[in-house]
């Protein structure tokens, strides 16, 4: 039978259900559909889809986040394209729903996060997994406190050359603020190019450097320090930071953990 969703940014998306040809352009959320206890439904996802090993082994791959290969889409003949506003190019989301039915996330907060768990196991009929799932990660977070009265101010950084920062309107910064730090960089948009002179000037405490999309690296700390000699400068996991899927999950823990560290 045919079924209609709205997707997360207001498109109407029908499909038939439940899919059993899915594409997933998204990394955090093929782990989520494999968490959700997906299997052979899935037919391809992307080469940055990591989790679990044994899909990233096995499942087809159908070019990157940015740069998906429609002939590979065509072969798979999808019945179902999971996408994301951010991670996904608009103009080859556009041309995709204009061939399959095509639903795309738009994800700034944990909340946001939540819900697109929760909307996707509709989606794929495991509403009850998916449920079960938001409920475990949102009473989680609501263990997750403060542990200092004065919050660290942090800017955390995703580039370099340019340096580039998470801003105030990504799911990263919510992630900090749940930790009851500050984002420097709150006042910015998206990921704004800075220079580090900039982040002397707004007191930054801590600098948190991402394993992902630039993969920074001890050599870079030392980077770091000679500009900012005032602030702590710590390698940290993008994938706790950034994917807001089922990671999310395991990401509380690590979360309460770096928040010890720096009490």
């Amino acid at each position: 039978m045919q079924k209609s969703f709205t997707d997360m940014i207001g498109n109407e998306v029908v499909v038939n259900y439940p899919p059993r040809r899915i594409i997933s352009l998204v990394p955090s959320q093929t782990e989520l559909l494999h968490d959700l206890g997906l299997k052979d439904e899935v037919v391809g996802i992307t080469k940055f889809c990591v989790h679990p090993q044994v899909w990233f082994r096995k499942k087809k791959r159908v070019g990157g986040t940015k740069t998906v290969h429609l002939e590979i889409v065509k072969d798979l003949q999808p019945d179902l394209i999971i996408a994301n506003k951010e991670e996904n190019t608009r103009e080859q989301v556009e041309e995709l729903g204009g061939m399959y039915p095509t639903w795309v996330s738009n994800i700034q907060t944990v909340d946001e996060g939540l819900q697109m768990i929760q909307q996707v196991g509709e989606l794929v009929g495991k509403g009850g997994q998916a449920a079960a799932l938001a409920s475990e990660i949102e009473s989680r977070f609501r263990l997750l406190l403060p542990t200092t009265p004065i919050p660290k101010k942090v800017a955390y950084f995703i580039w370099r050359k340019p340096w580039m920062c998470a801003g105030g309107d990504t799911f990263i910064s919510d992630m900090i603020t749940r930790m009851g730090w500050v984002n420097v960089l709150a006042g910015k948009l998206r990921y704004p190019e800075i220079n580090l002179e900039e982040l002397t000037a707004l007191g930054v405490d801590l600098v948190l450097l991402s394993s992902e999309p630039y993969p920074f690296k001890e050599p870079h700390i030392a980077e770091i320090k000679a500009a900012l000699p005032h602030a702590a400068v710590q390698l940290v996991d993008g994938e706790m930071f950034s994917w807001y899927g089922s990671r999310m999950r395991v990401a509380v823990p690590y979360m309460a953990a770096l928040q010890k560290q720096f009490e």
